[in-house]
Parts: C-alpha cells; sequence; structure tokens
C-alpha cells in the first residue's frame, strides 16, 4: 500500500525570511492557520526549536476547539521546516516539510505533508492546507 500524502506549491511574492519566520511566530500562526470559513485559532504557542513543541488551537464552527500540536524536526532558517502534526484527523508520525526557495523577490513554497489514516483526511488537509497558505499569503501582505 502506498502511503498517502499530499503536496501544495504557490509563489508568495515576500523573500524567504519573512514567510519561514512567519511559520514560528504564534502571533503570525493565529492570524494565518486558518483552514476554512468562520475558523479562528485564540490560542497559539511556539518553543521554536528543534525539539521544540507547538501548539495550534483552532476553534471550528460546530466542532468546537479542536487542537494541532508537533514538535519541530528541522529548522533550518529560510530554507527548511519539518514537524509532526497531531490533531484529531491525523496519524502517528504524520509529517509536515516545507521548502522555500527564492525566486522572482518572492518565495517559491513547497508544503508536503505524509501519513494519513484515510484517502477523506488526506482531502480535507489538501483543502485545509491550501486555504491556509493563501491565508497566509493575505496576512504577509
Amino acid at each position: 500500500m502506498t502511503e498517502l500524502s499530499l503536496e501544495i506549491s504557490r509563489h508568495l511574492p515576500h523573500p524567504p525570511e519573512r514567510v519561514f519566520d512567519a511559520w514560528l511566530d504564534p502571533k503570525m500562526l493565529s492570524k494565518f492557520m486558518i483552514p476554512g470559513a468562520g475558523v479562528s485559532v485564540p490560542e497559539a504557542t511556539s518553543d521554536a526549536k528543534v525539539g521544540g513543541r507547538f501548539r495550534i488551537l483552532m476553534r471550528v464552527p460546530g466542532a468546537g476547539d479542536l487542537p494541532h500540536e508537533g514538535t519541530y524536526q528541522t529548522i533550518d532558517r529560510a530554507t527548511k521546516l519539518a514537524f509532526t502534526w497531531e490533531s484529531h484527523n491525523s496519524m502517528e508520525n504524520s509529517v509536515v516539510t516545507l521548502d522555500l526557495a527564492p525566486k522572482d523577490g518572492g518565495t517559491d513554497l513547497t508544503l508536503r505533508h505524509v501519513r494519513f489514516p484515510s484517502e477523506q483526511s488526506r482531502d480535507d488537509h489538501q483543502g485545509g492546507w491550501t486555504s491556509i497558505i493563501a491565508k497566509l499569503e493575505e496576512t504577509l501582505a
């Protein structure tokens, strides 16, 4: 059986350092980790070091408060960030990797997420991450 994964690529008109730093800043996380309409993030914390943990509490209409947590595995400023992804809709050893490359005065961002319990979970995350990256671009503007 092939492991379920997803990949999203997008060019953002902001320098890699700015895009990268947003992923480690709790104030920024609370502004852009919005996977869908009506979702808010009343709490976000980040211990931005390899082995450090983050916590993002997503408040979802009709579903309540859904914590998303993880451990930073790789922190290579402006180039690569990798972290585990622990939520109600993930499985053990689920990992998100962000690769950033400077291009045309901005950043080519590629997000890869591996290990999902089902195709439905992967598809839900595909939509969520796509919305989050769009919200990141809006927040950085």
